[in-house]
C-alpha cells in the first residue's frame, strides 16, 4: 500500500517540477508511472523545450492521469500553489528527525557552539613563534552540523540519512599579529558560515531540510522532492570543505553551492560570489590561481547536463574570462581541478552522481570501480573538443597534490585509493562494520576493499598518448590531504606533504584519524627493493611527523616563509586534538626540520572538532 501511495504523490510532486521547468523553457520532461506498479521513472531532457519534443507530452499525461485516478484531479494545481506551510506542515507528520549517534571514540567529531568573541591566547604558546614567520590568518572549515549532530529522517517512505561529510560549515580562526615591540599577538575564534539555510533552519530552531543524499531511494527521492518544492533548493548549502583567498578576499566553499565571501577579521559571512552573476551552478572546492597571471580556474558539477563546466575568473575575481561545458556524459564527483602553466587537468573518475539511479531504487552517489577512469588536459581557454583525453586505470581520487609539464608529457599526482569513502556502504548494511574494516592496516597492496591512500602519478605524453603510471608511497602508511607551497602549483615541485592516517584509531572509530605528517621528497627515488617488499615500501623519500599516542590533526596547511627562499623553507601548521586530554591545540612544525617536535604548541580555550581543509592567509593577501 505504501509504495502504491508513494508512486501516487511522487509522480505529482515530478509533474509540479516537470511543469514548473517546462513553463521556464528549462528541460522537457517525460513522466512515466503507473499508480499500481512499484517505481515512477523520470526522464528528463536536457534541451530547450523548443528543440525538441517529448515522445509523450505533459498535458496528455496529466489527463491520462486524471481519468485513472480522480482523486488527482486538482492535486497537482494544488501542491502547485500550496503554502510553505502547509508543505511543512506535510513534512512534520510524515517524516520524524532522529539523531545519528556518536560512540565514545568518535566524541572529537561533535559540534561545538560559536565561542562568540576573539579570545587571546598569546599567553598559550609552548616553544616559540619564529621571528620570521609570516603575520596572517591560520584558518579551517569543518562539518559543525546545527541541532547538536547529524540526523536521520524515519517516514513511511523509508529511512534517509546526512551523510558523514554534510553538516553546517564552521570557520576556526587562529590570528598572528605582532605589536610595536615586535611581540607576537595571537587570538582564537570561531563562527559558523551563515548561508541562506543555514539562516533559514537557526530560524526556525529546528531541523528543516530532508536528508537527500544516503539512504532508501524511496526516502531520497521523496527528501529531495520535497525539499526542492519548499526551499527551491534540492539540498542544505553545505560550505564546509575549504577556504580560499582570491583578490584580497576569503571565501567559503562546499562542491553543491557557490562560495561564500568571509570577513576574514570577524569571520562574519558577507555574501554569495556569483562572479556577478556570470556563474550560476556550484563550485568545486578546490579552485586553482593560475601561475604568473593570477587568474582562478573553476568548474561547477551539476545532477543535469552540462554535468561539468569549466570557467576562468579575471584576476580582480570581477569577470568570468571564459565558460566551457566540458561535454561529460556522466556526473562525476570531480572534487578538485588541476592545473599546469598552460593546461586544465580534469580527473573524470567513476565515483558519480545520478538521479535516475535513484529512481530505479539505487544510491544517488555511487563508486563502480569496473567503470572507466579518464584525465583530461585541455588548453587554458579551450573548448570540450580541445581536451586531451587519456585512459587510466580506473581508481577514486579526491585530492591532487600538483600537476606540472615537463618536456612532452603533464605529471599529475595526486592521493589515489581504490575504494571510495564517500559514501558510505549501500543502504541497510551495517555503516561501522563497513567503514571499520576499510580503514584496517592491509597486507595486500590489492585489496580493494581498503581506504588505503597513495600518493600516485601518472604521466601523460601529450604526443604520443601513452600513460606511465605508478605509486610513489607504499602500503604502509595511508596518506591523503595533500598540501605544497602553494607558490609551485602549476609548477614543477620538488616537495609535498600530506596528513598520515592512524589505521587502528580509525577502524577502532569507524572515522578517518590522522595521527602524522609526511613530507614527500619527490625528486629523490628510493633504490629498488625486493619484489616482496615492493609494494608495502615508499619508492621515493619520504619523512614523518608522528603526533603523541591518540592525538590526531585535521586542516593542515604550508606556510611559506617570505622573502626569497627554497621551496621548503617553512612550516606546517595544523589543528591538533589529544584525545587523552580532550584538548585542542595549534602545532607548528619545521618542514625543514620535519621529523622533530614542532617549534611551537599553542593550546586553545575550547575543543576543536575534527574538519576538512585549512589555508594560512597572510595579511598582505587579504583586505585586512
Amino acid at each position: 500500500m505504501y509504495f502504491r501511495i508513494y508512486t501516487c504523490v511522487s509522480t505529482v510532486l515530478l509533474q509540479a517540477i516537470c511543469f514548473e521547468r517546462e513553463m521556464n523553457g528549462v528541460v522537457s520532461c517525460r513522466v512515466q508511472v503507473n499508480c499500481s506498479s512499484i517505481k515512477p521513472s523520470l526522464e528528463v531532457d536536457h534541451h530547450p523545450k523548443s528543440s525538441v519534443s517529448s515522445s509523450i507530452s505533459l498535458k496528455p499525461l496529466l489527463e491520462e492521469l486524471k481519468l485513472q485516478n480522480p482523486i488527482l484531479h486538482h492535486v497537482s494545481r494544488t501542491i502547485k500553489e500550496a503554502s510553505v506551510g502547509l508543505l511543512d506542515a506535510l513534512v512534520d507528520s510524515v517524516f520524524e528527525f532522529v539523531d545519528q549517534p556518536l560512540l565514545p571514540c568518535q566524541s572529537n567529531f561533535a559540534p561545538v557552539d560559536e565561542i562568540g568573541e576573539a579570545v587571546d591566547v598569546s599567553g598559550s604558546v609552548n616553544g616559540r613563534i619564529p621571528n620570521d614567520f609570516p603575520a596572517g590568518v591560520y584558518i579551517r572549515n569543518g562539518s559543525n552540523p546545527l541541532f547538536g549532530g547529524l540526523k536521520s529522517t524515519m517516514s513511511i517512505f523509508g529511512k534517509s540519512s546526512h551523510c558523514w561529510i554534510e553538516g553546517e560549515g564552521m570557520l576556526h580562526a587562529l590570528y598572528f599579529f605582532k605589536d610595536g615591540d615586535d611581540r607576537w599577538m595571537i587570538s582564537y575564534n570561531n563562527r559558523y558560515v551563515e548561508s541562506e539555510t543555514f539562516i533559514l533552519e537557526k530560524a526556525r530552531k529546528k531541523p528543516a531540510f530532508l536528508p537527500a543524499i544516503e539512504g532508501d531511494s524511496l526516502a531520497i527521492l521523496s527528501a529531495y522532492l520535497l525539499n526542492y518544492l519548499r526551499f527551491g533548493i534540492e539540498n542544505k548549502i553545505l560550505s564546509n570543505t575549504n577556504v580560499f583567498e582570491h583578490s584580497g578576499k576569503m571565501y567559503s566553499a562546499a562542491e553543491n553551492y557557490i562560495p561564500q565571501e568571509i570577513d576574514i577579521l570577524t569571520l562574519e559571512t558577507k555574501q554569495n560570489w556569483d562572479v556577478n552573476g556570470a556563474w550560476n551552478r556550484p563550485c568545486t572546492s578546490h579552485p586553482k590561481k593560475v601561475p604568473g597571471t593570477g587568474e582562478l580556474v573553476i568548474t561547477g558539477a551539476h545532477l543535469e547536463k552540462p554535468y561539468l563546466e569549466l570557467g576562468v575568473i579575471s584576476t580582480d575575481g570581477n569577470k568570468l574570462l571564459h565558460k566551457v561545458d566540458l561535454k561529460l556524459n556522466r556526473c562525476s564527483l570531480c572534487h578538485e581541478i588541476g592545473i599546469t602553466e598552460r593546461y586544465n587537468v580534469i580527473m573524470d573518475f567513476p565515483l558519480t552522481l545520478d538521479i535516475n539511479r535513484v529512481l530505479r531504487g539505487g544510491p544517488l552517489i555511487k563508486y563502480n570501480k569496473e567503470d572507466y577512469a579518464r584525465i583530461g588536459v585541455m588548453p587554458r581557454y579551450g573548448g570540450a573538443d580541445s581536451v586531451q583525453w587519456f585512459a587510466v586505470e580506473p581508481s577514486c581520487i579526491f585530492h591532487i597534490l600538483n600537476c606540472y609539464e615537463q618536456d612532452n608529457e603533464v605529471v599529475v599526482m595526486a592521493c589515489r585509493t581504490r575504494d571510495s569513502i564517500i559514501p558510505g556502504p549501500d543502504f541497510g548494511l551495517n555503516k561501522f562494520e563497513w567503514f571499520s574494516k576499510r580503514f584496517k592496516q592491509i597486507d595486500d597492496e590489492s585489496d580493494e576493499e581498503s581506504f588505503l591512500s597513495r600518493a600516485y602519478e601518472w604521466r601523460l605524453n601529450m604526443q604520443t598518448g601513452e600513460v606511465a603510471e605508478m605509486n610513489l608511497t607504499g602500503a604502509n602508511h595511508s596518506m591523503e590531504f595533500p598540501m605544497i607551497n602553494e607558490t609551485y602549483i602549476g609548477r614543477r615541485n620538488k616537495y609535498g606533504y600530506t596528513k598520515v592516517a592512524d589505521p587502528k584509531s580509525s577502524s577502532i572509530s569507524g572515522m578517518a584519524k590522522y595521527g602524522g605528517l609526511a613530507k614527500l621528497y619527490l625528486d629523490e627515488k628510493k633504490l629498488e627493493s625486493s619484489s616482496d617488499e615492493k609494494q608495502h615500501e615508499d619508492t621515493i623519500k619520504v619523512e614523518y611527523h608522528d603526533f603523541p599516542e591518540n592525538t590526531f590533526c585535521s586542516g593542515a596547511a604550508f606556510v611559506a616563509k617570505p622573502g626569497d627562499v627554497k621551496e621548503d623553507d617553512g612550516w606546517i601548521i595544523t589543528y591538533v586534538h589529544n584525545e587523552n586530554s580532550n584538548t585542542s591545540h595549534v602545532y607548528v612544525v619545521d618542514a625543514k626540520n620535519f621529523s622533530e617536535e614542532p617549534v611551537a604548541i599553542i593550546d586553545l580555550p575550547r575543543r576543536v572538532p575534527y574538519g576538512f581543509h585549512g589555508a594560512f592567509i597572510p595579511y598582505e593577501e587579504s583586505v585586512c
